[in-house]
């Protein structure tokens, strides 16, 4: 691990292929050990389907294990034994058609292929009862949102079951990734999930860069690091301004709404966008820099920390936001870690989930970021962790930006990516990790490129956050885990 991304690489050749037996027992072994997966993903080879997994250890140590199989032979589902693997399987299933054997819910998690009339026959969870009703939202919602269906089993207005259908807008995003010269697809990889343009940016970044034997500036790593908690803290701003909103509280949807502008605007002010577009570059970063610009973005930033203590304590004193946030959407400790739930969401329901902390060098070694956590793991835990966010990350700035680093060096020329190489990147963006895997074939070029938003692991915790509440609640619950359609429906 090197820079402020774990990153990871391992020569393919050197990579043993274990039998379907032993390669699961290896993967139990691990997590019997404390391993947690980043992820397990497949692609077809001939009529044979490769699955690799990754693991991270709490000593931050990453292991790739990987199997071969017959597609019609398939794999015994390992979700009953490890219900975090259900999404990677239920993926693996839907995009390699390999069998998964005694899987508990194995339906499709973004229907892959052109056949957009599958839509309709998605298999829907039944609950019988004279006083149960369904609830159909979507899949085509009122306002400026992507679509998704969601389907509410209720008893009243309680909630017993929620299950959500995502794919409706599959854009076949890594089978566009494989498409021409691997080292010019940041602008496609930007647009995976727009408001996480800098971390997927700098996860791709990172893999091409150790692919490539590419060595990166420390300023330009601080640097990237700057974008990054920018577009933190412009996100949870944003969904502090749309939870505020939702509960009626105005102050706070209008002066969270005020502050985002003030965060989009400063990163605009670096690169040129206020998604932070055109920032992260393999070989380091494409930022403006000036004496007068330095300026300009620490009054960004101390704009930010002057206002903010106001508005948050408004909102955390606030009778009326208390009152429809807590003991509201609970996700418990204990479900969050079954399902592997990743990032904020992880971290208010008291798991110690960050990218940040797990880091061997580069700027959050140079400079630490505090952990946030809380542990009732309801709507007001997650956005209590949203505010303590913002403090820390704001913090952070403010202290590294006093060093008057200066990133304006061009990116460094990335050469030929190495052969028959699989290389891991990992970074803790706003909502949670985001990990990128490349591999490529015997020329260099990439033979696989595997994508994961935190979104798909955190969809399935809010369905059960939602159990057991009012409907009416479902709101502020969707809100408090503010996920991404378009990060899963790649």
């Amino acid at each position: 691990m090197t820079g402020a991304a774990v990153i990871h690489a391992v020569d393919v050749d050197d990579l043993a292929v274990l039998e379907p037996g032993p390669w699961r027992d290896d993967l139990l072994a691990q997590r019997h050990a404390g391993a947690r997966a980043l992820t397990v993903f497949g692609r077809r080879d001939g009529d044979r389907v490769i699955v690799t997994a990754v693991l991270l250890h709490p000593d931050g140590r990453v292991r790739v294990t990987r199997t071969a199989v017959a597609a019609s032979a398939g794999l015994h589902a390992l979700t009953p034994t490890w219900p975090a693997l259900h999404c990677f399987e239920r993926e693996l299933h839907e995009q390699t058609g390999v069998a998964i054997a005694g899987h508990p819910w194995l339906k499709p998690i973004r229907h892959e292929g052109d056949d957009q009339a599958a839509m309709g026959r998605y298999p829907y969870h039944v609950i019988e009862g004279k006083e149960v009703h369904e609830v159909a939202v979507g899949p085509i919602h009122a306002g400026v949102i992507e679509p998704g269906s969601f389907r509410f089993m209720c008893w009243g207005e309680q909630v017993r079951h929620l299950e959500i259908q995502l794919g409706y807008q599959h854009r076949g995003v890594e089978r566009r990734l494989l498409a021409g010269d691997p080292r010019r697809l940041a602008p496609l990889v930007e647009t995976i999930a727009g408001d996480t343009s800098v971390a997927h940016a700098w996860a791709y970044g990172a893999a091409i860069e150790r692919l490539a034997g590419a060595e990166v500036d420390p300023v330009a790593e601080l640097a990237r690091a700057i974008v990054l908690e920018l577009e933190r803290v412009a996100m949870h701003l944003a969904g502090l301004s749309g939870m505020a909103a939702d509960v009626g509280f105005l102050q706070g949807a209008t002066t969270y709404g005020r502050l985002r502008t003030t965060a989009i605007n400063t990163t605009m002010r670096l690169c040129g966008s206020r998604f932070g577009r055109s920032a992260v570059r393999p070989g380091g970063v494409a930022l403006r820099w000036s004496p007068e610009l330095l300026g300009d973005v620490r009054a960004g930033v101390d704009l930010l920390r002057a206002d903010l203590p106001i508005i948050n304590a408004c909102f955390l004193e606030s009778h009326t936001v208390r009152d429809r946030l807590q003991r509201v959407g609970v996700l418990t400790g204990a479900q969050a870690e079954a399902l592997g739930v990743v990032g904020l969401v992880a971290r208010a329901s008291g798991l110690a989930v960050d990218i940040r902390q797990v880091v061997a060098g580069g700027p959050y070694r140079r400079h630490p970021i505090a952990l946030q956590m809380f542990d009732h793991g309801d709507c007001w835990a997650r956005a209590c962790v949203r505010v303590a966010e913002l403090d820390t990350s704001l913090a952070w700035l403010a202290s590294v930006l006093a060093t008057e680093p200066r990133w304006g060096a061009r990116p460094a020329a990335i050469g030929a990516l190495a052969p028959r190489r699989l290389a891991v990147a990992v970074v803790e963006g706003w909502r949670g990790e985001v990990v990128h895997c490349l591999e490529t074939d015997a020329a260099g070029l990439l033979a696989h490129y595997k994508v994961q938003d935190p979104s798909l692991r955190n969809w399935m915790g809010l369905a059960i956050a939602v159990r057991d509440n009012e409907i009416s609640d479902f709101p502020i619950c969707n809100k408090s885990f503010d996920l991404s359609y378009c990060g899963s429906d790649l």
